[in-house]
């Protein structure tokens, strides 16, 4: 097994385990409340390992470019970009989430309810240096709280020219949330206005309304209803989604800063769980800048703060 840190919260039993190792991911969140122990993070029992697939366990980090860009390249101010197609060892045919979910991440702070680390593209996987157009600095840091996990994301550009970004997280929450309830009577519900037409898991560009069970996913839908792997518009001004367990009395919250306006909604055949992943942007948007997806862009020097919190709450009727 790879390097573990743990965060701890004093007088709680709420824990949580990160595999800077691994992507800098936070696999591993168990909240302690009124007795009992709630673990809201699926990951496979022996993660991290070397050989686990850095992408579906735990809260994969995606950057600079969050799901995927369509093939191997792209083109950003006048050049071709070539991409490589290793980063998921099940893809074959498109670049995807990123370079930084496989890779190791250093450390520069630590206590024992918080821990930040970096990755900087030119030194922590130079090999990969040449299929971006800037240069990168990402810090991420951990706060564990007695029933919520906070990720404070800052991006940097420590380069001489524009920096072409995107960010998203890839949760992969755990339900039920007691032995006594059913994961197909859980709900979930996400504030979200329009779903973006997909042709093999890239946008044509094009939204269309919410129609079938999808209509109620703003108020709330139970997971026998719906299989998914969509691309969602997050209505503006919306910053929180909910997963809910009616039988246990709890429901895990995500909320997410004002930059987050996109969300995938996946859910992984053969696993209890649910992946609700608030992106920046949407998939493939460097190749759809012509219309609005949240790409964005920072110029030399600047950076960009973004926060992602998980918290367990019980439900109030």
């Amino acid at each position: 097994m790879l390097d573990v840190i743990e965060l701890a919260v004093p007088d709680s039993l709420t824990t949580a385990q990160i595999a800077p190792g691994c992507g800098f991911n936070c696999y591993h969140f168990t909240v302690h409340h009124d007795g009992k122990f709630f673990s809201l993070i699926d990951a496979e029992e022996n993660f991290p390992q070397p050989d686990s697939r850095p992408s579906g366990h735990g809260i994969p980090l995606l950057f600079p470019f969050p799901n995927r860009i369509r093939g191997d390249q792209f083109e950003w101010d006048g050049k071709t970009w070539q991409l490589p197609l290793d980063q998921v060892p099940f893809n074959k045919t498109n670049a995807i989430h990123g370079f930084c979910l496989d890779r190791p991440w250093r450390v520069i702070k630590q206590s024992g309810n918080r821990v930040s680390a970096e990755f900087q593209l030119s030194v922590d996987a130079p090999e990969r240096r040449e299929f971006w157009p800037a240069d990168f600095l990402i810090r991420c840091t951990y706060t564990l709280r007695d029933a919520s996990l906070s990720l404070d994301v800052e991006i940097e550009n420590p380069d001489t020219v524009p920096l072409p970004w995107g960010f998203g997280t890839h949760a992969y929450f755990r339900l039920p949330l007691s032995n006594d309830s059913k994961v197909t009577d859980c709900l979930f519900q996400a504030p979200v206005d329009a779903q973006w037409k997909l042709t093999e898991c890239l946008p044509t560009g094009e939204t269309q309304p919410l129609t079938g069970p999808l209509k109620d996913l703003p108020e709330g839908i139970r997971m026998r209803d719906v299989s998914l792997d969509d691309a969602f518009r997050l209505t503006p001004g919306s910053d929180h989604c909910e997963i809910m367990d009616e039988a246990a009395g709890y429901q895990i919250a995500q909320s997410f800063s004002p930059e987050f306006t996109q969300m995938i909604i996946f859910t992984p055949p053969g696993r209890d769980a649910v992946c609700l992943e608030p992106y920046t942007c949407l998939t493939d948007a460097v190749n759809l800048t012509e219309i609005d997806t949240g790409w964005q862009v920072l110029a030399p020097g600047e950076s960009q703060t973004l926060n992602v919190t998980i918290a367990l709450e019980p439900i109030v009727a």
